[in-house]
């Protein structure tokens, strides 16, 4: 594995590669071809925790803006929309994931990706920026967690 930058989480490492950007919606983004391949973060995963159930409203083909939901899933701490990081042309979806999502627990950063757009990467961050930006709404994400947001 490349080298890693680390976050706590708490007690918990979340663990990113250096070998990719990253977007701050919490999904990791390698170069595949003419598109950006997209995953999930670790920070992302450990929210999530075992993510079960993986819906697409889009199909392969389509033109996406990063405010329109293109998903939904469902895992054993949340239930979330997904919404693509960048804006594009949505290349491919992972098809192994319609069968078994949970291939996004076990190899977030390999088998478990999502789904590769055709667009600009100018908006994604390098890891230490990502990093930066975790630091910045970790206080957060910590209070929205133990439902403690209006206190």
């Amino acid at each position: 594995m490349s080298d890693e930058l680390v976050f706590m989480m708490g007690k918990f490492e979340a663990r990113f590669p250096t070998d990719r950007q990253y977007a701050k919606n919490h999904c990791w983004a390698t170069r595949s071809g003419n598109a950006y391949r997209f995953g999930f973060s670790a920070y992302a995963v450990r929210l999530l925790q075992d993510v079960y159930f993986l819906e697409w409203q889009v199909d392969e083909g389509a033109t996406i803006t990063e405010v329109q939901e293109i998903g939904f899933i469902e895992s054993s701490k949340a239930e979330s929309e997904l919404y693509p990081p960048i804006p594009g042309v949505l290349a491919r979806l992972n098809p192994e994931l319609m069968s078994d999502p949970s291939r996004i627990n076990v190899d977030m950063y390999g088998e478990g990706w999502l789904y590769e757009i055709e667009g600009s990467g100018e908006k994604l961050l390098d890891p230490h920026q990502y990093i930066e930006h975790l630091a910045s709404v970790w206080e957060v994400t910590q209070r929205t967690i133990k439902g403690q947001l209006n206190e």
